[in-house]
């Protein structure tokens, strides 16, 4: 590592912070995505069977007991039992508008990153080539390749490191995506079934 540094300049370091934030964001990410993807159908299960029994207490216990978007969903349907169909479906079209951007938060952070971490390789290569024909031009015809091995090996590194940053950063946004889209899906067949089941029993007008 105390090479890579030495031999990457000063680009280096912005490179490995940008790998620094895209883990960081990652992890944070992904934990956020594990504790929000529940077995929605079993969930839905319970407060349905709670709900037949009349025990609206109960069913939102469930509900405040239960982490992820889904269960907020389903909160804020039974809250609105009483005000009829349209208004139960039009709070959890509400709930879903704030649980949304809650699962993308921070995405387009590590989309931007995957973009940028390659250019800036092409930035330090483009330094490091610049310090090269610096030293070409000063030397004139004494220059040799023991001397020109400086410069062309930070441009080497820069483009490698922003590439090695770029590779992973835009995997882990591909992978994040496809689970937010999962638990979008989740949520939109949990908002038509909680709907029908309010209104089924009656606690909707």
């Amino acid at each position: 590592m105390s090479t890579l540094l030495a031999n990457g300049g000063p680009v280096i370091w912005l490179i490995l912070l940008a790998a620094a934030t895209a883990a960081v964001v990652f992890i944070e990410r992904a934990l956020y995505c594990h504790r929000s993807q529940i077995n929605s159908a079993e969930f839905l299960n319970g407060v349905r069977t709670v709900i037949k029994r009349g025990n609206v207490v109960e069913a939102i216990a469930i509900c405040d007991a239960t982490a992820g978007p889904v269960a907020r969903l389903v909160k804020a349907a039974i809250l609105a039992r009483e005000l009829g169909r349209e208004r139960v479906r039009e709070a959890v079209e509400e709930a879903g508008l704030t649980e949304v951007p809650r699962l993308e938060e921070k995405l387009n952070l590590l989309a931007t990153i995957a973009q940028l971490a390659p250019l800036l390789g092409l930035f330090g290569t483009l330094l490091g080539f610049i310090d090269v024909f610096g030293f070409i031009n000063h030397a004139d015809a004494y220059a040799n390749f023991r001397d020109l091995a400086g410069g062309i090996n930070k441009a080497l590194v820069c483009a490698a490191s922003g590439i090695a940053v770029a590779i992973p950063a835009h995997a882990g946004y591909n992978y994040l995506v496809s689970r937010v889209n999962k638990i979008v899906l989740d949520m939109e067949r949990a908002a038509a079934e909680i709907v029908n089941i309010v209104s089924e029993n009656g606690t909707g007008k």
